[in-house]
């Protein structure tokens, strides 16, 4: 039996990943060339503009890393972070403890502030603690995934000296809502491929201030990871003459260059303001069938909505039937949230009105 003949298609509403649009599938299936034609680096070329668009940012070293958006997280850190470094991460949900266990195992001095789950990073209590230590990096999530929180992450650009680092993770946010890195004071960030870029998984998004390269330049050891090494990629992304690196997920990085364009071509504020309008349809119909949001309405994310599971009702028995009965794929909570809430995605490709109705529909069915 081929068993990849038997997938069966499903309507992914949790956490990532999300549908993918047809014309993506399309470039994923075109010819590969090798990872050096001069035609292919021109896709690599419109890719690195394309992400600098929707990054908000005129960075040079903008490029996808070949790996999920944990691989982008990885990049960031390790291109950064030298043993005993001090460095502060902010942290409401699972992806800031990521970032903080990252950083210790790259030897770093690392202090956490950290915030109820479910609410945002408190802006003066970061504030409080930058005027008592001086870190070399500051870390944040945007878009926290765990808990559907929006943290604020211009106004803590805002607070960080000209000696820090500024690493903010976008991988939720990245395509769903605003991302303006120049703007906010960012030097670096990483995103994913299959959150609101709709595109599989398999490339993470990642971008380097000017500041922040170099930083790099002047770090006293090679940076310990080689596959992961900007200085090692930039030779590969950069140039007229490209030096060979790794090979390249080919038609991974077509599948990018399409969802940056379908993006592109729907145009930013029509993409930010479709997650919006989903959003709220999905948020009305809870409630009209007894569901309550967790986070406060000004912190939530649109394409990342967590759900209070109502008292006796039995969420894995409701996620189970969802995607065995009606082939919709919702997301659990995760850490202290477990068995807690729901996590519903409306990401990218996935933020339609039908698809909303699809679940809700099949949520009165279940209920």
């Amino acid at each position: 039996m081929n068993l990849i003949e038997n997938i069966q298609s499903t309507l992914l509403m949790g956490p990532g990943p999300s549908c993918v649009h047809p014309a993506t599938y399309h470039a994923l299936s075109r010819p590969t060339l090798g990872h050096m034609d001069p035609y292919f680096i021109s896709i690599m070329d419109e890719v690195k503009a394309n992400l600098r668009l929707l990054f908000g940012t005129s960075n040079a070293m903008t490029i996808p890393v070949s790996g999920t958006g944990s691989a982008g997280m990885e990049t960031a850190f390790v291109n950064l972070v030298e043993p005993g470094d001090a460095v502060l991460i902010l942290i409401n949900g699972v992806f800031g403890m990521r970032m903080a266990d990252v950083a210790e195992r790259l030897g770093a001095q690392t202090d956490i502030l950290e915030f109820e789950w479910g609410t945002p990073v408190i802006p003066e209590a970061v504030e409080a603690r930058l005027k008592m230590k001086k870190y070399k990096i500051i870390a944040v999530v945007h878009a926290e995934t765990s808990t559907g929180v929006c943290n604020p992450v211009a106004e803590i650009g805002n607070m960080i000296d000209e000696d820090s680092l500024y690493i903010v993770d976008t991988v939720t946010s990245l395509g769903g809502i605003p991302v303006e890195i120049d703007r906010w004071k960012v030097d670096v960030t990483y995103s994913g491929s299959q959150k609101c870029l709709s595109c599989p998984p398999g490339v993470s998004p990642v971008s380097f201030s000017e500041k922040a390269m170099n930083a790099l330049k002047k770090r006293d050891k090679k940076v310990p990871n080689w596959y992961l090494d900007i200085n090692l990629l930039t030779k590969y992304w950069e140039g007229n003459s490209r030096v060979y690196h790794h090979t390249a997920p080919i038609n991974m990085l077509y599948a990018l260059y399409q969802s940056l364009r379908n993006i592109l071509d729907e145009g930013k504020e029509n993409v930010f303001k479709r997650h919006s309008d989903v959003h709220y349809a999905l948020v009305n119909g809870l409630d009209e069938i007894g569901f309550k949001m967790l986070v406060k309405e000004q912190f939530r994310l649109p394409m990342l909505n967590a759900v209070v599971v109502p008292s006796g009702m039995n969420e894995v028995l409701v996620r189970s039937k969802l995607l065995n009965e009606f082939r919709i794929e919702i997301g659990a909570g995760l850490g202290p949230l477990a068995g807690k809430i729901i996590r519903i995605g409306l990401m990218g490709h996935t933020a339609r009105t039908e698809n909303v109705t699809r679940l809700l529909d099949a949520l009165k069915a279940i209920l």
